[in-house]
């Protein structure tokens, strides 16, 4: 909104200093700053408001150091990224921006989600929570929604250059053509392209985009769950997500600058730009939401926080073009669900060979797994935090490792 009227101060009144607005990068930042702001300052009162309604964490003990301690610590803590996120978004963001509004659907729709599961958690006492089909249903509602405006809406364009300058008024200029495409980033590969319509060219393009909307579908499900899993221990899916978020505030930039993309032989993305004031949004929260999820944590996200964390991620990933990165940039949240298919997968198959269950880790995922080897917690998550940047580096590395 703020974008909006010091653009028509601009405009109208020739204001000196409105047209700072209309740089990315300073937009970016004051949307760090304020998510970071209103995170900590709002948390406070989150906080007083959880423990006025004893909105606390019903804790399942298993045999984990120091669990116990944290029953009763307020959960549903993921209003306060929510709120971190979407006010920046609204004050510095173009919100007729394609890619904004499907982040803004997403974060919202997955936000509902992960909320409705934490109120029935903790307010009809359902340790269950929300049914694993109603959540299902949900995530695959969203992946719907952003895989068919990414396949069908005309704004969602790559630029593609011709190979040789032309001279035109005197001067020697690329022509290019703004075209609907479903390209996507193979990374490590030199002409790393993939086009989603020429993979499966038997079925046609009436058919492609059903695959498509599946893989969507697929990747939105798969991250949000992830991010859900992760957040186990303190300030652990937190970190992890600013992270992620910071790497993919860079891929969005470079993307969506003529100069940089030419540079760096990627996709140029028209209006890309308006999705890094999103992620240092983002960013911000997340770091604020560790002012209070630190160990020992003082609030927990609950799925209202981490479905929402994961669904943004995995929609960046996908408006960016780098989703095939995923399983690289986001390895700690693969890694988490895969202890988990392998623990529970293993576990039914020397139950059934054997007559008797094994386990491959002491306790899935994996950070309780190192929590029954008797690390801190602490420790486990600032370790997880070192490999997470390992692989942010690692992602940002193919852009030049091809």
């Amino acid at each position: 909104m703020l974008y909006y009227l010091f653009d028509y101060l601009e405009s109208q009144f020739d204001l000196i200093g409105a047209g700072v607005f209309q740089y990315i990068s300073f937009r970016a930042g004051m949307a760090a700053v304020i998510s970071l702001f209103i995170t900590v300052t709002l948390g406070k009162r989150i906080i007083r408001m959880l423990h006025a309604r004893q909105v606390g964490e019903s804790i399942r003990d298993l045999g984990l150091q120091g669990q116990m301690e944290k029953k009763g610590t307020p959960t549903m803590g993921g209003l306060m990224i929510l709120s971190g996120i979407l006010v920046p978004v609204l004050l510095f963001a173009q919100l007729d921006n394609v890619y904004v509004i499907l982040l803004i659907v997403a974060t919202v729709g997955l936000g509902l989600i992960g909320f409705l599961d934490d109120y029935i958690k903790v307010f009809k006492k359902n340790k269950e929570g929300l049914a694993g089909r109603f959540k299902i249903v949900g995530q695959i509602s969203i992946g719907l929604i952003v895989g068919l405006t990414l396949y069908f809406n005309n704004d969602v364009v790559v630029r593609e250059y011709s190979d040789e300058p032309v001279e035109q008024n005197g001067e020697l200029v690329r022509l290019y053509e703004d075209v609907k495409s479903t390209k996507t980033t193979v990374p490590f590969l030199k002409d790393n392209e993939l086009d989603y319509d020429k993979i499966l060219p038997f079925l046609g393009h009436d058919f492609t985009w059903i695959i498509y909307v599946l893989i969507v579908i697929f990747i939105i499900t798969a991250v949000s769950n992830g991010a859900n899993i992760t957040d186990g221990i303190d300030g652990l899916a937190a970190g992890t997500s600013a992270i992620i978020g910071l790497t993919l505030a860079i891929f969005a930039y470079l993307s969506g600058r003529v100069d940089f993309s030419d540079y760096l032989n990627i996709l140029h993305i028209p209006n890309l730009g308006e999705v890094v004031i999103f992620c240092t949004a983002f960013v911000g929260a997340c770091i604020g939401f560790l002012w209070y999820n630190s160990f020992p944590a003082q609030v927990f996200m609950g799925d209202t926080g981490s479905l929402s964390l994961g669904g943004i991620i995995a929609v960046v990933a996908l408006v960016v073009r780098k989703e095939l990165m995923i399983p690289l940039l986001c390895g700690i949240f693969v890694i988490e669900n895969i202890s988990v298919m392998l623990q529970v997968g293993y576990f039914k198959y020397t139950k059934k060979k054997y007559g008797e269950g094994r386990r491959i880790f002491k306790m899935a995922p994996l950070h309780h797994h190192y929590q029954k080897m008797e690390l801190h917690e602490s420790k486990i998550v600032t370790r997880f935090w070192i490999v997470g940047i390992l692989l942010a580096i690692l992602s940002l590395a193919t852009l030049k490792l091809r």
